[in-house]
């Protein structure tokens, strides 16, 4: 199983970023995915999540209505596109796989910045 996310850096307060994670080495579609973040100093923080399908979402309320999770099943890539970012969402993202009762797989995380 590996899981890589790119698309961090550095942007400016309500700047956006898009996300990507490529899995590989299992089937992408049967795994509900998340996106956790972790900032300095801090604990890691849920932030998203979609089902197998796609079709469900959700969000942890201090990113709802700016951040969208999505998946391309064909591509076993996940994504989280990022809007009107702020600097308290500078963190490492890291995207993992969900299983019933845990992440059991995450990827080496990307790194993003909003400062100005």
């Amino acid at each position: 199983v590996q899981l890589v996310e790119s698309g961090g850096g550095m942007v400016q307060p309500g700047g956006s970023l898009r996300l990507s994670c490529a899995a590989s080495g299992f089937t992408f579609s049967s795994y509900d995915m998340s996106w956790v973040r972790q900032a300095p100093g801090k604990g890691p923080e849920w932030v998203s999540a979609i089902n197998t399908g796609g079709g469900s979402t959700y969000y942890a309320d201090s990113v709802k209505g700016r951040f969208t999770i999505s998946r391309d099943n064909a591509k076993n890539t996940l994504y989280l596109q990022m809007n009107s970012l702020k600097p308290e969402d500078t963190a490492l993202y890291y995207c993992a796989r969900a299983t019933w009762n845990e992440y059991d797989y995450w990827g080496q995380g990307t790194q993003v910045t909003v400062s100005s």
